[in-house]
Order: C-alpha cells, then sequence, then structure tokens
C-alpha cells in the first residue's frame, strides 16, 4: 500500500480562518497555519493534497499557501456538513486511492526527528490498513475529540486495534466504556486530527449520507464501522497535536513550536520578563 494523497479538511464555519493565520516556525521563519500543515503533510512523501475550503476561500488560501501552492487542489463544501461530507467531496481526486486525512486546525509537533504524519504513514504501510493517530486526552477535552477504544496489539508498543469510536463522549460515557488499559485514570485515546484511510470509508461515509437520518453522519460514525470491513488500528504517535480552534490554541501552538525551535532562548528570557513585569503591577482595588 502506497499513500500519496491527502485531503486537509478546513471549511468548518469556525475552523475556516484558523489555516491562514500567521505563526513563526522552529526556525524562526513567518508561516501560516495552512504552510506548517503542507510541509507536515509534504514531510511524509505525499504527492497531492486536496483542501476542502468553504465557497469564496480560495483566493485566501492561495495566498497563505505560498510556495507550497503548487501542491494543492481546492474543492469547496457548499454547505457546512460536516468532515464526512467534507471527504465525500475529494472522493473524485481520491480515485480509490488510499489517503492521508489532516484537519485544517491542528498543528502537529513530533518528539523525533520523524514528523507525526510519516510516523502515521509508515505504520499504516506497515500493517497494510487504515490506521488513526490518537493521543492520550484528559476528561476536560473530551467535548473536541473522537474517543476510541480497544486493545494493545502484542508486542507493538501504542498500536490499538480498534474496537469502539465515539464522538466527543460524555464523562460518563467515557468512564464507563472507554477506558483503555493502560492509560492514566481519567484518560482516553483521543483522535490526534490525523488519519491514514484506506478507500473502504468513502464508501461507508456514501451508505451514510444515503440514509435518511435525524442527525447528520460524523467522520467517527463511518470509522466506527470501519472494524466490520477490515483491520483498523490506532497509533499513538511520538508527538503532540495543538487545537488551534480551543480558546488560547494558537498561543499554545506557538509556544510549542518556538520552544522546540530557535528561538527558545528568547522566547524563555521574554516570557520570564512578562512574569517579572506582571508580578509588580499593583493589585487593584
Amino acid at each position: 500500500m502506497q499513500v500519496q494523497k491527502a485531503v486537509i479538511t478546513a471549511a468548518a464555519p469556525n475552523q475556516n480562518r484558523l489555516p491562514l493565520q500567521q505563526l513563526v516556525d522552529r526556525d524562526g521563519q513567518e508561516k501560516t497555519a495552512l504552510q506548517l500543515i503542507v510541509e507536515e503533510t509534504v514531510a511524509a512523501g505525499i504527492e497531492e493534497i486536496c483542501v476542502i475550503i468553504q465557497p469564496g476561500d480560495t483566493d485566501a488560501y492561495q495566498a497563505a499557501a505560498g510556495i507550497q501552492l503548487g501542491n494543492l487542489h481546492f474543492v469547496e463544501q457548499p454547505q457546512p456538513l460536516g468532515y464526512a461530507d467534507a471527504i465525500y467531496r475529494a472522493r473524485s481526486f481520491l480515485d480509490s486511492d488510499p489517503f492521508l486525512h489532516l484537519v485544517g486546525d491542528h498543528l502537529y509537533l513530533s518528539n523525533t526527528d520523524q514528523p507525526c504524519a510519516k510516523q502515521l504513514v509508515q505504520m499504516a504501510c506497515e500493517n497494510q490498513c487504515s490506521v488513526s493517530a490518537v493521543q492520550s486526552t484528559r476528561e476536560t477535552n473530551l467535548p473536541y475529540f473522537g474517543i476510541v477504544s480497544g486493545s494493545l496489539v502484542p508486542r507493538m508498543e501504542g498500536l490499538y486495534e480498534i474496537e469502539r469510536i465515539v464522538e466527543k463522549p460524555t464523562p460518563t460515557l467515557a468512564e464507563q466504556e472507554l477506558v483503555t488499559p493502560g492509560l492514566r485514570a481519567g484518560h482516553y485515546l483521543g483522535f490526534f486530527g490525523m488519519h491514514v484511510f484506506t478507500a473502504e470509508i468513502i464508501d461507508l461515509i456514501e451508505q451514510l449520507l444515503g440514509k435518511q437520518n435525524e442527525t447528520r453522519p460524523t467522520l467517527s460514525d463511518a470509522a466506527a464501522m470501519l472494524p466490520t470491513r477490515s483491520k483498523y488500528l490506532a497509533y499513538r504517535l511520538h508527538g503532540t497535536r495543538y487545537n488551534l480552534g480551543i480558546r488560547y490554541g494558537l498561543l499554545k501552538a506557538q509556544l510549542a513550536i518556538g520552544l522546540s525551535g530557535a528561538d527558545r532562548d528568547q522566547i524563555l528570557v521574554e516570557m520570564i520578563d512578562l512574569l517579572a513585569n506582571r508580578s509588580e503591577v499593583p493589585e487593584s482595588r
């Protein structure tokens, strides 16, 4: 199995402006979040990338892509119908090939010399199946992620055979039904915002979209059906995801990137100065 295509979903109403935000990378270069996501993707060996955007966003995304523009195809999602519908709109681009999926409001920081996306693609190719990246996720973050449960694959560190997926479960449901052995209390395997899917996911999304449901199907709904069709794994990558869409998400992502790069010492000095100056401000009465 070769993974040479990717789909980046960036059309959600509360998400579409985040990839356009400016940050500073590990080398001190100013780049948009979109450029950082595309660089992550290209480093995994991906040759073609489809970005799902809102109508009217093409010009802004082309400008934000910079030198990476030549790698990108843009497809519009006319209505905000979720990740499942967004990925389905890339079906002509995918042409039944396996693909890497990333969300446009996350940035990824590897703990090794291999980017997170490359780690995931290699694991999927080795196992010849769909693999979703996961990260130990605190109970307080359950409202933001799909949560999986499963059993460890023997002799494979951080690799799980997925048994169940629930999109944004309540803490009670997670505690009762989604506990994964080996994680700390109050922690669960949450989606990382990065997947490698085979073409089966498109078939499953099509099935769900064709049904008359009161609620629109999610990507987690389609992924939850994968284990009934073929092997489907979850992999704890050596890295961390940063959700730009949560409170202080951009700030946390920028600090994490900066503290892992060339400007680390400068950032630490400025943070110390900021804290010192803050402590000198007299209390208001």
